[in-house]
């Protein structure tokens, strides 16, 4: 659904480039030709009507906008010199601005400015203080609603620079750096409850009833560098790439330390007084993204070793550390010996593959892929639950990858092709002093095998397509770990044989099986089945079609009744394109994509998410005289996602009353209505005059932070919301100038 949302607004962001494309159709193409496009546009509603609108183009916060794009090109043949300058939407917070400059076969030069918005489609409503910094204040409203409104965004500022030049014939140099600043704020939080173990502990008083949930926005003011050099060096039989890539992330935040009051309210909206404890809690310090590089040394190319046969090979070797100090972010209480975390992972990548075609109609592939990342980070006492201390973790997780594909091209032009694959991996010894307590197995290695299947074939002049089908099984490699609960810490290994019988104290029972358990799907075993198949028809030359299909299916199966059962998707498509005559062109799509998720919950119940999505488009586009073009868009689509709930044949009279009084969650729906209108006049052969109209309409009404109208209220009685309806008319003017 948000993808939709910023599909639009690419859309928009796009309109000044079609403008100029559309202009350059009517014009000899064969010379590169500079514009300029200047106009304005309006935006119906407020920032409320365009919050899903306006999430990306820029065109949330005010009425009226500065249309400006232009692109400069210059080419002479004669000294193989190009230059090209390009700005895009110059007048919103999405401009963008690029420049190359090159001597083909020589050099090249280029860099540019881009920034970026992005804000949140919900509007707060609170009484905090100073929010969006490291320290808000957190202030409890009389009712929800009462407080000042807050529209949080992020903004992204980047500049980027690079070049290359061939040094030799045979060796080249490219080089290429980017600066990002990333500043804002975003939805973040922080919740606690006063359990019985906290109670024990003393971080809690005598209550275990008192909870509390906070809105906290996060304060966001990082930096990323990323920088880029490599040489490339190639003969008439091999192609070698060396190079450096470095990382290095910068955040000005340490930490987000917030002022709680004495009083909140409690899960039915009513104002009580927080327990000392709680409150304590609630105002600790909470680490934000801490700064962290990461260095690369790579080669990669291949080797024609004769002309149906060609090696791929790839190594690389990535060193990455995180080292930031935890007083410098403003956190105390480190384990002794520790002022840093001394996060440090090494990671080496090898692949080799070869390519070669024995015959004309044999054609055959394989490769293998290792990859292996060494966790060297220091453990220490970090984590505590109550009274009980433990260590982090630090797996070194090994990936083996291979795959075989043979293509043949078989009698009445078809040409099948068979593979298969294969994945080891080794998530890592455990350390013992770390915990998972609450999971309730886990696995070290894990092992996927799979073959697929493929035919294709022009069956007619008019007429092509292809099949696919694959299937994959993947299975424990070790034996399943059960972790000991805190405050024991470690893993022991399960025997499923054992029985589920507690033996004698004090031994631990080495059963893993759980009716009710989740177990972490990644370890799960797991049947994966998928079917493709794409169809073209071009019955006309006017005319053509293609469909699509495919459909997945994940089922799985652990030591449990409950957890993730299995998940499914299908996708159909149908795209068509008719040329009515030279002047007129039709486009039409339909597309439906169904997933499915069955899955049971540990506290007793079962459901059934159910995700569809619906849509279509129709656009129809074409010249209504020599001077005048037009174009016009429907674009829409239907969401919705289903909670189907059921209740485990175990569950308890408590919860079955409960479900049949609620009737479970309700759906989430999201639809969006779009209609674009586009009209372009020559004025003369240089320039014209373009009408843009856009209209936007959307729906979404969900349950986690609003329902019925009703917003969610955090226990300030900060509240989150929406318009479920969303309607925006954009109206933009062009004038478009072109130049040789």
């Amino acid at each position: 659904m948000r993808t939709s949302t910023h599909r639009f607004g690419q859309t928009l962001l796009a309109l000044a480039i079609a403008a100029a494309c559309a202009t350059a159709h009517a014009q000899d193409v064969s010379l590169p030709q500079s514009w300029v496009a200047v106009g304005a546009g309006w935006v119906s509603g407020d920032s409320k009507d365009r919050a899903r609108f306006g999430m990306f183009n820029g065109m949330r916060e005010h009425d009226f906008y500065g249309l400006l794009d232009f692109e400069y090109l210059n080419r002479n043949a004669d000294s193989g010199r190009w230059t090209s300058i390009t700005g895009r939407d110059l007048g919103l917070d999405t401009r963008e601005a690029t420049f190359i400059t090159r001597k083909l076969g020589d050099w090249k030069v280029f860099g540019g400015y881009s920034e970026i918005e992005r804000f949140d489609p919900r509007t707060i409503n609170t009484g905090m203080l100073g929010a969006g910094t490291t320290t808000p204040t957190v202030v409890l409203l009389p009712s929800p609603g009462t407080g000042q409104e807050l529209n949080l965004k992020l903004e992204r500022k980047a500049v980027f620079l690079g070049g290359d030049v061939w040094i030799t014939p045979n060796l080249q140099f490219e080089t290429a750096f980017k600066n990002e600043d990333k500043t804002g704020a975003r939805q973040f939080g922080r919740g606690f409850a006063c359990s019985a173990t906290w109670v024990a502990a003393g971080s809690c008083t005598s209550s275990t009833t008192q909870w509390a949930l906070l809105f906290l926005p996060e304060p966001v003011d990082s930096t990323i560098r990323q920088f880029d050099a490599k040489l490339n060096w190639s003969t008439d039989r091999m192609l070698v790439t060396a190079g450096y890539y470095g990382s290095f992330y910068d955040n000005s935040n340490g930490n987000l330390t917030p002022t709680v009051p004495g009083t909140l309210t409690n899960p039915l909206g009513i104002p009580q007084t927080l327990d000392p404890g709680l409150r304590a809690t609630l105002s600790l310090p909470m680490a934000l993204w801490p700064d962290n590089q990461a260095h690369q040394f790579y080669v990669s190319g291949n080797y024609r070793f004769a002309p149906g046969t060609t090696a791929t090979f790839k190594y690389a070797y990535t060193h990455a550390t995180q080292n930031d100090d935890f007083l410098g972010m403003g956190l105390t209480g480190a384990p002794a010996g520790r002022s840093n975390l001394g996060g440090e992972i090494n990671t080496t990548l090898a692949q080799v593959g070869l390519t070669t075609r024995p015959t004309k109609a044999l054609s055959l592939l394989a490769n293998v892929r290792y990859e292996d990342k060494e966790n060297k980070t220091p453990i220490a006492l970090y984590n505590i639950e109550g009274t009980d201390r433990f260590t982090n973790d630090s797996p070194s997780p090994k990936k083996l990858n291979g795959k075989l594909e043979a293509s043949y091209q078989l009698p009445m032009g078809y040409r099948g092709t068979l593979g298969a694959d294969y994945e080891h991996i080794d998530h890592g010894d455990f350390i013992e002093t770390a915990s998972v307590a609450g999971l309730s197995g886990i696995r070290q290695k894990t092992e996927e095998t799979g073959w697929r299947a493929e035919l294709r074939r022009n069956l007619s002049e008019t007429l092509s397509g292809w099949v696919w089908y694959g299937e994959s099984r993947r299975k424990g490699d070790s034996p399943w770990l059960k972790p000991l609960a805190l405050p024991l810490t470690g893993v022991i290994e399960a025997n499923p044989d054992a029985g589920c019988v507690a033996p004698p104290a004090p031994a631990i029972s080495p059963c893993i099986f759980n009716r009710t358990a989740i177990f972490p799907f990644i370890f799960e075993d797991r049947k994966r089945n998928r079917a493709k198949a794409m169809a073209n028809w071009t019955p006309l030359d006017k005319l053509s079609v293609q469909l699509f299909v495919d459909h997945w299916r994940d089922s799985y199966q652990g030591p449990t009744e409950h957890g993730l059962r299995d998940a499914s998707m299908s996708m159909y498509s149908l795209d068509v394109d008719y040329a009515i005559n030279p002047a007129w062109k039709l486009t039409a799509y339909v597309s439906r994509g169904d997933s499915t998720v069955h899955a049971g919950h540990s506290t007793g119940y079962d459901a059934e998410l159910r995700d569809t999505a619906d849509s279509f488009g129709v656009g129809l586009k074409g010249t209504l005289s020599e001077r005048l073009r037009v174009g016009a868009d429907v674009t829409y689509l239907n969401d919705r996602l289903k909670y189907l709930q059921a209740l485990d044949p175990l569950a308890s009279a408590v919860n079955i009353a409960f479900l049949a009084a609620s009737g479970g969650l309700p759906d989430v729906t999201y639809k969006l209505l779009r209609l674009q209108l586009m009209g372009q006049y020559d004025l003369d052969a240089r320039s014209s005059v373009r009408l843009d109209l856009v209209h936007h309409r959307t729906f979404f009404n969900e349950w986690t932070y609003q329902y019925n109208g009703i917003p969610f209220a955090f226990s300030d009685n900060t509240t989150l919301y929406s318009l479920e309806h969303q309607n925006v008319t954009f109206v933009g003017v062009r004038y478009i100038f072109k130049w040789q």
